[in-house]
């Protein structure tokens, strides 16, 4: 009996596979989800990261992985139409308006003006435009309404909810620092007609009104459910008397069809497009564009952001200017997308662009953010852990036809 014991032990301990030795009513099929666990996407997203930009930016990926990985750092865009006093708390908290300093770094002198630059055309063989000397460029001059408040470089401190005033209007919007720079290139003038073709969840069309400079804003967003969002922030923030129909448009269209609704009309034209949204698909499983049921959207993205920044393109007027923004770091979402843009809008439809050089706006707020050395086409916001904001890309076209 105990030869038999041992030598059935033997046996079994060498059968990786009992269930041929179980009866086929007793049999359990292994289930392949409970057994192998799916990687999260946020865990896809990275290898996805460290696969691509490791190649794309070299030494400086090590760095950027790890300032997108940690906490991210905001930014107070503080509310003209308030009457809070929370401005004077976060100010002697330490924050400062990073718009002011930015100009007070360039230009010492006018410290207390809103100061004016002239931006260069970019050398790029983008542009279609050919390069004729002794040409200015118009002046691009920052709006004294819009003011950030961000805490100093490596300080991480969080910024409480904003409280309202009694006429019920928030103090400030939360938001990534670098996100404004997009709508200070811009350059809104006053009695401009804006279009902010992707504006949910309405950070930059906020700060577009901060300026008092915009007649006309037509805010449009695929997403019903996000324009939802986008008004609710507006009502937050905004006078309704400001909110009128001859003076704001919200709409849920279909974006790269917007050159068959308007085209020719609007002074300055926002294209914020959908994209990777990096460090949100590093910290946040849901809705992040890497899970599995997203392949096919997250692989197409490149056509659809041409498409939508040659839908703004049609949607400018000639003369009028185009400020295309992402917050990734993908080249290929980048300056892939302007390239492939410009060049449809010329073979389709005679259009020529100019690409307006953003050197001076990086180089006025460095003091601030970090801006990605060499880029051949627009400029980029990296994260850093001593100011973690970012990634921000932006790229500056005028049309000229």
């Amino acid at each position: 009996m105990g030869l038999f014991l041992d030598t059935s032990r033997v046996i079994l301990s060498r059968v990786k596979d009992l269930r041929p030795l179980t009866s086929k009513r007793h049999r359990v099929k292994g289930k392949w989800a409970a057994t192998h666990p799916k990687q999260p996407p946020t865990r896809m997203a990275l290898q996805h990261f460290d696969a691509t930009y490791s190649a794309q930016l070299g030494a400086l990926w090590p760095s950027i992985r790890v300032a997108l990985l940690s906490e991210r750092k905001y930014g107070a865009l503080l509310n003209h139409f308030s009457h809070n006093l929370d401005v004077e708390e976060l100010q002697a908290q330490g924050c400062k308006d990073f718009i002011s300093n930015g100009e007070a770094f360039m230009f010492p002198a006018s410290a207390d003006h809103r100061s004016e630059f002239r931006p260069e055309e970019d050398s790029s063989s983008v542009s279609t435009v050919t390069h004729g000397g002794g040409s200015r460029q118009p002046s691009l001059r920052l709006s004294p309404n819009i003011r950030c408040l961000v805490f100093p470089r490596g300080d991480i401190t969080r910024f409480r909810p904003a409280r309202p005033d009694k006429f019920g209007l928030l103090s400030y919007y939360l938001l990534d620092a670098a996100s404004i720079l997009p709508c200070l290139a811009l350059d809104v003038q006053e009695s401009h007609t804006v279009l902010d073709l992707c504006a949910a969840p309405g950070g930059k069309a906020l700060a577009l009104l901060q300026t008092q400079s915009v007649r006309f804003l037509c805010a449009n967003d695929l997403s019903v459910s996000r324009t939802s969002r986008l008004k609710r922030v507006l009502q937050s923030y905004v006078p309704k008397a400001l909110l009128t129909d001859d003076k704001l448009r919200i709409t849920s269209f279909d974006g790269t069809i917007w050159g068959e609704i308007e085209r020719n009309s609007f002074d300055r034209v926002l294209v914020d497009v959908p994209c990777t949204t990096d460090r949100h698909s590093l910290m946040e499983d849901d809705n992040n564009i890497f899970s599995r049921s997203r392949v096919g959207e997250r692989r197409c993205l490149p056509q659809l952001q041409a498409e939508l920044l040659l839908a703004g393109i049609l949607a400018a007027c000639p003369g009028g200017d185009v400020l295309y923004s992402t917050c990734t770091l993908s080249a290929n979402q980048n300056q892939a997308v302007v390239q492939q843009a410009v060049q449809l809008a010329e073979e389709q439809h005679g259009i020529q662009l100019q690409v307006i050089s953003l050197c001076p706006l990086a180089q006025m707020f460095s003091n601030t953010f970090h801006f990605a050395p060499n880029l051949h086409l627009g400029e980029m916001v990296i994260p850093h852990l001593a100011a973690n904001f970012g990634p921000i890309y932006l790229c500056k076209l005028r049309r000229l036809t």
